[in-house]
């Protein structure tokens, strides 16, 4: 994912900016770490569970930059993902009983993370003069297909493929906040209410057990 969230945001320097840099932060541990313990079940060598962690955090990130023509892509510029991604490896490697009690919190990251690089992306794209529906799709590319790797390298079908309502949350916030810009409501706010809608649509798929349908 991209660490100038300020300069992908029109320059924006206002507290969610901020906000939001953080939770990229936290978002690409979590999902480095969930790659790690993906390569953990499948029993992988250390190498192997750092491919893993690596293409589960950067992976939609740099599909989204290549599709749009923003290269080197993000991750290529700045210095701080590979320390961030090789941390959460390592707890994953070194507290592994640990990091199965804490399942519930990485999943509420993870949920919060997709919601955040959706918006990253939808964004990014959109200052690109990308038509809306471009820009969800791209929202989406930036939040599961980073997943959609860890996934296929573990041998296992994509969750997005699954019945669970994970990437159709992400369409969902993405349309939400396509509306919102339509609105006199501040861009900071129609962001956070974007993550905040793609949060709460993954949070109540999982509570009550909403899927899409079957083939």
């Amino acid at each position: 994912m991209l660490v100038r969230v300020s300069a992908y945001l029109g320059g924006m320097e206002s507290a969610s900016s901020y906000f939001i840099l953080a939770i990229d932060y936290i978002g690409t541990f979590v999902f480095a770490l969930s790659g790690a313990a993906a390569a953990q079940n499948k029993k992988l060598d250390l190498f192997g569970g750092g491919v893993i962690a690596l293409v589960t955090s950067l992976g939609g990130g740099t599909l989204r930059d290549i599709l749009i023509g923003n290269t080197p892509v993000g991750w290529l510029k700045h210095p701080w993902y590979l320390p961030i991604i090789a941390a959460g490896m390592l707890t994953a490697f070194f507290f592994r009983q640990a990091t199965t009690r804490w399942h519930r919190t990485i999943f509420l990251f993870d949920t919060i993370g997709i919601g955040l690089f959706t918006i990253l992306g939808y964004e990014l794209a959109r200052q690109q003069g990308l038509s809306w529906p471009i820009c969800m799709v791209l929202g989406t590319i930036s939040a599961v297909f980073g997943g959609v790797l860890r996934d296929v390298l573990s041998a296992e079908i994509p969750l997005i493929f699954r019945q669970e309502i994970y990437a159709t949350a992400c369409l969902a916030g993405a349309g939400t906040y396509t509306l919102l810009l339509q609105t006199a409501i501040p861009r900071d706010a129609a962001m956070l209410i974007c993550v905040a809608a793609t949060f709460f649509i993954r949070l109540a798929a999982i509570k009550w057990h909403w899927v899409m349908p079957r083939i």
